[in-house]
């Protein structure tokens, strides 16, 4: 079974969605045959992972690729990501259409039965499994509740999707992005010792939906219940560096597409606090994760697995949202 087998021995939806901005790079460092490893891997998730009637990927597989039954919003998210990166190298229209695909079941359907926002973790029919490590905050990578940097990181995967769609492009993709950055902004930020926390999540007096009361994605939806909205409160609130590297640059995405300069004044907001309290000014890099009050939980920069991913990626989207294209390599 999936959940018996180490981490490590698993075929994971994340790691090909990341090989496929891996590849994109290498392609555009001219490396021979990068293209054709954009086309393989996006084949080995089609056969592998992606299941139609939901219009997602599931996460996991064995060895011998038995789908393991956890299903998540995050490597659906990267998976999108990866289908942009594979447009803008190739061109061709197939990557697009999964790009919009997984961008709408998610950011529409799945978000439709969570109050409007992007709630994590998922049974094998892809309604929300409210449950999934609620009492584990050790699991950072499947984390209970709503991700603050999640729903930045996707504010600024559909402004994106907008702008490479072009006249093409959905008119829900931009007001989503706005919710999806404001509530992060709204339920996120520290108004105390500055910085985004890591998630929030309805408070202790919520519980979720009945069993057999929350329907299928395909039907209606009941929400987080049916009664009012739950209050929300911080469930972890420690400040990790990605949070605020994918805030910043999704604030400059809202902010150009936009015209709002409320954009531009928490992407000053954001940097400055980075800039404080993350940055190692004399070494480099930037602290993977503080306290809540900001004090350095470690001295660990540039973790395995992200090292500058999303530092480095948050500044190249910054300079695309503006429309700036780094210098042309010398070719000598």
């Amino acid at each position: 079974a999936v959940g018996r087998l180490p981490e490590a021995l698993l075929h994971q939806l994340k790691g090909r969605g990341n090989a496929v901005s891996c590849a994109l790079h290498a392609a555009e460092a001219g490396v021979q045959g990068a293209r054709d490893g954009i086309a393989a891997t996006f084949e080995l998730m089609e056969q592998r992972f992606w299941e139609p009637a939901h219009g997602l990927y599931a996460d996991e597989a064995t060895p011998d690729w038995q789908v393991g039954p956890y299903r998540g919003q995050n490597a659906n998210m990267h998976a999108c990501e990866a289908m942009l990166a594979a447009h803008a190298a190739s061109g061709e229209a197939r990557y697009l259409d999964r790009a919009l695909t997984l961008a709408t079941s998610i950011a529409q359907r799945q978000a439709a039965l969570a109050d409007g926002l992007v709630w994590e973790h998922y049974k094998t029919d892809w309604t929300p499994d409210w449950d999934y490590n609620r009492d584990d905050k050790t699991n950072i990578f499947r984390p209970w509740g709503f991700q603050t940097g999640h729903l930045t990181e996707w504010a600024k995967l559909l402004l994106m999707l907008e702008r490479r769609l072009g006249d093409a492009a959905p008119d829900w993709l931009v007001p989503t992005a706005r919710r999806f950055f404001d509530t992060a902004m709204q339920r996120g930020w520290d108004a105390t010792h500055g910085g985004l926390v890591y998630g929030f999540a309805p408070d202790a007096s919520w519980s979720p939906p009945p069993a057999g009361t929350q329907s299928s994605p395909q039907g209606g939806h009941v929400g987080l219940g049916s009664g009012p909205a739950p209050d929300m409160e911080v469930c972890d609130a420690d400040k990790y560096f990605w949070v605020q590297a994918e805030s910043l640059a999704a604030a400059a995405w809202l902010a150009v597409r936009t015209g709002d300069n409320a954009y531009w004044q928490w992407y000053d907001r954001i940097w400055a606090y980075a800039w404080q309290h993350f940055v190692d000014h004399e070494h480099g890099a930037w602290y993977r994760i503080l306290a809540p009050d900001n004090r350095k939980v470690t001295d660990e920069k540039s973790p395995a697995g992200k090292t500058d991913y999303h530092t480095m990626g948050a500044c190249q989207d910054v300079l695309a949202a503006l429309g700036i294209q780094p210098p042309a390599k010398d070719a000598s």
